[in-house]
């Protein structure tokens, strides 16, 4: 209950920030989003997902936030997904929705051959296979959790890594026949 707390505070302000700035917005609980997950608590996961309640607030034109890393078990109790679990929410609502990709933003501007932490002159790599990035996340890479990556993977969902600080156009993580097919398009 604890963990599960501070993201219910961020979605708050976050809502709140967005109606200041004009973008008529709700913030949403796990529970109220319908997702559902399995009972190993600090590292469940995500076991379903109903869209009917994000569906009915999009189409009222509102900025829907939900909180992330959370979910809810058959029995109701609260339950947290563990490291990467806001990603692997985000990943996972887009499944649901079926949207045409995800962005996921971090405090990079995409993802590297070595991290630009540690290696200044480190190349940004433009668009990576899903496969590829499952292994750069198992080895350890930070950028994206596995889970995140494997959600993506399992249900055709692109992603695009990007800085939450800068406006830049990041890293694609798609299928690899869409790197052979269309190199310069999303999906």
């Amino acid at each position: 209950m604890l963990a599960a707390a501070g993201e219910q505070v961020s979605i708050a302000l976050m809502a709140l920030a967005l109606e200041k700035q004009g973008y008529p917005a709700i913030s949403l609980l796990a529970d109220q989003v319908g997702i559902r997950t399995d009972d190993a608590f600090t590292r469940a996961r995500i076991t379903n997902i109903r869209q009917d309640r994000m569906r009915a607030e999009l189409a009222k034109g509102k900025v829907v936030v939900v909180a992330g890393f959370q979910g809810v078990t058959e029995e109701g109790d609260i339950s947290t997904l563990g490291r990467g679990g806001s990603d692997t929410t985000a990943v996972a609502l887009a499944a649901a929705l079926q949207a045409d990709y995800c962005d996921i933003f971090t405090d990079v501007d995409g993802v590297y051959a070595a991290d630009p932490r540690i290696v200044p002159r480190a190349r940004k790599i433009d668009r990576i296979p899903f496969e590829a990035m499952l292994e750069l996340a198992n080895l350890g890479a930070k950028v994206l959790h596995g889970r995140s990556v494997e959600f993506a993977m399992k249900y055709q969902v692109p992603l695009r890594v990007r800085s939450a600080f800068e406006d830049a156009p990041g890293t694609w993580v798609v299928k690899e026949e869409d790197l052979m097919e269309a190199p310069s398009s999303p999906a």
